[in-house]
């Protein structure tokens, strides 16, 4: 299977910017044999499948993965080299190494790229020793734990000039239906968009679990990372091959609950038809009390609501847009009937998109600076909920304007060892 160019990649027919530059030319050259070696760090649920699309992918090959779990560890390099199987019989590979420690990996001098899939409060660190290691990045959403260090790692992709990809793949897949919802929009056929309803989980909740014996095939140490201490349990990272997203993501001290899980996704496809991808909201107001009803307004007038249908729903002065993974109506039926890519667009891969891109240096659909203005977006709400005020966010310097409590939530102190490199 060749690697093709993306359509999700095209600058849309209105001619607004489709994502955030990355600063200067990307300078970094392929690989003069024109293969690239992979490497994937953290191998749960979700990577399960994007390895299988790497693997089916000529000119890419996974030399090694790493991952704190001794089951899933074995797994993975199992996976790859029973695809590899034919290269390992000729000794064209030499086999899949495997790693416990993400940095013991990027030691080696054979990479061109790594493949982040680790949990949400782990995403950063792994990919600032990437950055420095001038590896090219597909990190999984929500890109960070805090706003704080999402800057630093955008500062640091755009430093070393390179090819970042953020694991938002509503904007690539699933038959190209909120691709289409963007083009609709970005092409006037809602008249002056008004209101964004997205309908996404709720905020997170401190970790209460009990300790648990820990595995002696676990290194908890390195799970945890810049997480605050605490004893093992396999809720946050379970045991063996699992087929279910672990529930570390309801819980602060890990990620931003199920408002930035699915949020990521959503609010990412919000900002996406705003033309907000290097931007955001400049309020924010909740509500007295309850998991829904945030407001979200932007300086262009438009209000974003946290609640409503599963999904983006777009309300305009010509009527409504409203997508979800296996949904894209509108009212009326003309405004989809009529608009830019009105006709079923080709699911198209989001992995390959990256990979492709790293070919040609070019620039992927969701970038570094776009991720992490899209995990910005529920890191507000997620503040917002907590102090139930309204709040003033300046998204050039993203500050709030005159709020040291508000501030102080905007980053925290990683545990001692694991300061930001």
């Amino acid at each position: 299977m060749q690697i093709l160019t993306s359509l999700s990649r095209r600058r849309f027919l209105t001619g607004a910017a489709a994502t955030a530059a990355l600063g200067p030319a990307l300078l970094k050259a392929a690989p003069a044999n024109g293969r690239l070696n992979l490497a994937f760090i953290g191998y749960g649920k979700r990577a399960f499948g994007v390895m299988d699309h790497a693997l089916r992918v000529d000119g890419v090959r996974i030399v090694a993965v790493c991952e704190v779990e001794g089951t899933r560890l074995a797994r993975a390099k199992e996976v790859v080299e029973k695809r590899y199987a034919e290269d390992v019989k000729s000794g064209q590979y030499k086999g899949c190494a495997t790693y416990v420690d993400y940095r013991e990996l990027l030691g080696r001098d054979d990479l061109d790229a790594v493949v982040i899939m680790t949990p949400d409060h782990m995403h950063v660190h792994p990919a600032l020793a990437a950055a420095a290691k001038k590896l090219d990045i597909y990190c999984e959403k929500p890109l960070t734990q805090n706003i704080a260090e999402g800057r630093l790692l955008v500062d640091a992709v755009r430093k070393n000039k390179l090819v970042f990809q953020t694991g938002s793949q509503q904007r690539s897949e699933f038959g190209g239906r909120f691709r289409q919802a963007v083009e609709a929009i970005r092409a006037g056929k809602l008249g002056e968009l008004k209101t964004i309803r997205i309908g996404v989980g709720g905020s997170p909740i401190p970790c209460d679990l009990p300790e648990q014996e820990q595995p002696a095939n676990v290194n908890w140490e390195l799970w945890l990372g810049p997480a605050p201490q605490r004893g093992y349990h396999e809720d946050l990272c379970p045991k063996g091959i699992h087929n279910h997203f672990p529930a570390f993501r309801k819980y602060e001290e890990y990620a931003g609950g199920m408002l930035a899980d699915m949020g990521a996704h959503h609010f990412d496809i919000a900002q996406w038809a705003m033309g907000m991808d290097a931007s955001g909201p400049v309020s924010i107001e909740p509500p007295a009390e309850g998991e829904t009803g945030l407001k979200f307004t932007y300086a262009n007038g438009v209000e974003m609501f946290h609640g409503g249908p599963s999904g983006c729903t777009f309300e305009g002065t010509a009527g409504t847009i409203r997508v979800d993974r296996n949904l894209l109506k509108s009212d009326p039926p003309e405004i989809l009937a009529t608009a830019p890519g009105a006709k079923p667009g080709p699911a198209t891969d989001h992995l390959r998109n990256w990979l492709e891109c790293i070919k040609s240096r070019g620039e992927p659909v969701c970038t570094a600076e776009t991720g992490h203005r899209t995990a910005t977006v529920c890191h507000l709400a997620n503040i917002g909920y907590k102090l139930r005020r309204k709040l003033t966010w300046d998204p050039a310097k993203e500050q709030f304007s005159g709020d040291a409590e508000a501030n102080a939530l905007t980053t925290r102190k990683p545990r001692q060892g694991w300061e930001y490199a």
